[in-house]
């Protein structure tokens, strides 16, 4: 295929997938907003009060970058393990693999539906969050940067998901025992400053924690990891996880029977 060719191919498969998630949008974009109304409410309003400030911000404007990423994270990973092994398990995938279309843009497609969906939701829940609080971007250019790296890490690892599952009831197994501890235990409610010195290094071996701290520094400008270190982080395991898909895909590891 020539590089046009390609490039055509690669948008195709994209607009499916964008018009795969609005065609079904009550579903896959409201829901993140009404769920950050809730998390506004019960813990901004009614226990904000109480905590008061957190790392020198109203509690509001502290919890606002931890659900907007909470909000990129799970969509994008939904998304991607929902798309993917819908067309797996209908066995139209099998469509895509004989075609001239290179395997890594299949994957490429897939994994830019799932930022797709991932950055805009995120966009929704930041304006949810205005209702309740002011929030001025300190960092535009790394604010951007750290959201469309963490979609695509999870919409990668949603991929992933779904080449290991083979029924419905495995795509949940790793959001619901693995991402979703992972998240809530990420720095999204609280400053790790807030814990023992202990619960600090467990807290720190989560890679969460760095992508919500990452965000929250180019959001509000505070920060309780290195955001450099963040940064590599992110990056290495887009690569690894990236090239895992690819070389499962390649080799049609669950696909082929």
């Amino acid at each position: 295929m020539t590089i046009n060719e390609q490039l055509r191919s690669l948008f195709i498969l994209l607009r499916k997938e964008v018009l795969r998630f609005f065609r079904i949008w009550s579903q896959t974009l409201i829901p993140s907003v009404l769920t950050t109304i809730l998390y506004f409410l019960i813990f901004g309003t009614f226990i904000g009060e109480r905590i008061g400030k957190m790392s020198g911000f109203d509690y509001m404007q502290f919890m606002a970058p931890g659900l907007v990423m909470l909000a990129v994270i799970t969509n994008a990973y939904s998304n991607v393990v929902s798309s993917f092994f819908g067309v797996k398990f209908q066995r139209s995938i099998e469509e895509l693999l004989v075609s001239p279309m290179p395997t890594y843009l299949i994957l490429i497609g897939f994994v830019l539906g799932g930022v797709v969906r991932g950055i805009i939701v995120g966009f929704l829940v930041l304006l949810t969050s205005l209702i309740f609080t002011d929030i001025t971007v300190q960092n535009i250019p790394l604010t951007l940067l750290v959201v469309v790296m963490t979609a695509f890490l999870f919409s990668i690892a949603g991929f992933l998901n779904a080449l290991f599952a083979d029924n419905f009831d495995d795509i949940n197994i790793v959001p619901t025992f693995i991402l979703t501890p992972l998240i809530y235990l990420g720095g999204v409610f609280y400053s790790v400053d807030l814990l023992s010195n202990t619960w600090q290094i467990v807290s720190k071996a989560n890679p969460l924690l760095y992508m919500v701290n990452a965000f929250r520094y180019g959001m509000i400008g505070v920060s309780d990891i290195n955001v450099q270190y963040a940064l590599m982080m992110i990056t290495f395991f887009i690569l690894i996880f990236f090239a895992l898909a690819y070389y499962l895909l390649k080799k049609g590891y669950g696909i082929r029977t």
